[in-house]
């Protein structure tokens, strides 16, 4: 049997191409969908994998500012132990402090200088006394400045003159004065008097 094609020619052609051009649009776009796909898991998998970086930060970050406060809290309890520590011996070094107070007062009185009342408040000493004459009073007051690191900041409150009667027909003229000076701790005199003892030797040289 014989076919007889009866469509035109050029309709044909123009329906192969139709049909061609929507093959071509139709796997474009199923492309284009693949495409968008793989992209979209692509960044789908970067944003999960910066989610778990994040948290995984987040958790360390956690640990650490653990371990900070731990460590602040150390450092307040280490700090609360020192200073427990320097006021009992604060505390132990103070109970001589009236020794070096005695002491001190025997070596720096010059002659003729002679204490009638000593009075300690906390560091503070007042001491009331009479010497035979305003120099002696200023020596003592050298000797407090300069020679001992157990007195700090000698201060001459007072001194007038006055009448002392050694018998009924002797009376000797004196001067009476009112002094205030710290007594320096021993951790601190002892301070003081290693970094005096350089300076001395390099003062004789």
């Amino acid at each position: 049997m014989i076919l007889i094609n009866l469509l035109p020619h050029r309709e044909a052609a123009r329906k192969r191409r139709r049909e061609a051009y929507q093959a071509t649009m139709v796997a474009s776009a199923l492309l284009g969908l693949v495409i968008a796909g793989l992209i979209y898991w692509w960044f789908q998998m970067m944003i999960s994998d910066q989610q778990d970086r994040n948290a995984f930060l987040k958790r360390e970050i956690t640990v650490l500012e653990g371990q900070i406060k731990e460590i602040a809290t150390l450092e307040g309890e280490i700090t609360a132990l020192r200073a427990r520590q320097k006021a009992v011996e604060d505390l132990q070094s103070d109970r001589n402090l009236p020794v070096h107070l005695l002491n001190e007062l025997v070596k720096q009185l010059p002659d003729g200088v002679y204490i009638t009342s000593l009075k300690q408040e906390g560091e503070m000493v007042t001491m009331q006394g009479m010497a035979q004459s305003n120099e002696r009073v200023s020596e003592m007051l050298r000797n407090f400045t300069d020679n001992t690191p157990w007195f700090s900041k000698p201060e001459l409150v007072e001194i007038v003159a006055a009448n002392v009667a050694l018998t009924p027909r002797d009376q000797r003229r004196v001067a009476a004065f009112t002094l205030r000076f710290r007594l320096v701790r021993s951790s601190e005199a002892q301070k003081t008097a290693a970094s005096a003892q350089p300076e001395a030797g390099t003062a004789r040289k």
